[in-house]
């Protein structure tokens, strides 16, 4: 399996505030994604496009490997 690093600052504004994010992997920059998502989109409308993102990978899709 691939090591990804991740170096981002991410400053996300909306009418009700504001956050800042420093993820260091691919699993926290999608929780943040995730989060962001939901509070853009709501619950719903968010699991449709997730789920439409998923569905691109068959359900035993194991990742990146080194010779990728």
């Amino acid at each position: 399996m691939t090591t990804v690093s991740i170096d981002a600052d991410i400053k996300a504004k909306w009418p009700q505030g504001h956050s800042s994010y420093s993820p260091g992997s691919p699993e926290e920059l999608a929780i943040i994604g995730i989060d962001l998502l939901v509070k853009e989109l709501g619950t719903q409308a968010a699991q449709t496009f997730i789920t439409q993102v998923l569905a691109k990978y068959p359900a035993d899709y194991m990742g990146a490997t080194e010779t990728e």
